[in-house]
């Protein structure tokens, strides 16, 4: 079962967060607080959604994807870009990541968004296979680029 997250959802959020960040050797970088996520999701001006996948039987969320919307000058409509997307290992296989994915996917045609965009580290060949399954486009020309730290300060000082 695929829900919107609720405020309620926040602490399962935040733990599902740190188990991606566990899974993907960053968990240090992994410095959102339940405080963050709540204003971030449910405060006077959300700037990001998520959604829960749910165990059918206990109802315990099993994964999540959190996304924010995007805008496309050339189409001139949003997109979705979904930041995280993780479903816990014991419930991979039982359909979870696809049914976020098909959610988001059913969010961007009903409401006419152009695009549903993420990225995925080069490693993750699981999760490589799977979105190459769903038929996913790898887009190789272009290269993503960060700025945080002391680069961002540095840049914003002069």
């Amino acid at each position: 079962m695929i829900r919107e997250a609720t405020a309620a959802d926040i602490p399962a959020i935040h733990a599902l967060v740190r188990e991606l960040a566990d899974y993907e050797k960053l968990l240090h970088e992994a410095k959102a607080t339940e405080a963050q996520l709540h204003t971030a999701l449910f405060g006077p001006a959300p700037a990001a959604f998520a959604l829960i996948a749910e165990d059918d039987t206990t109802h315990e969320a099993v994964g999540f994807a959190l996304y924010f919307l995007s805008f496309s000058t050339w189409e001139g409509v949003h997109g979705i870009y979904l930041e995280d997307l993780y479903v816990r290992p014991e419930a991979r296989g039982g359909g979870h990541g696809k049914a976020l994915l098909r959610h988001l996917a059913q969010i961007c045609t009903t409401r006419g968004y152009a695009r549903l965009q993420w990225a995925v580290l080069d490693w993750n060949t699981p999760s490589i296979a799977f979105y190459d399954a769903l038929g996913a486009v790898h887009e190789k020309e272009w290269l993503g680029y960060r700025l945080t730290g002391p680069s961002l300060t540095a840049l914003a000082d002069t």
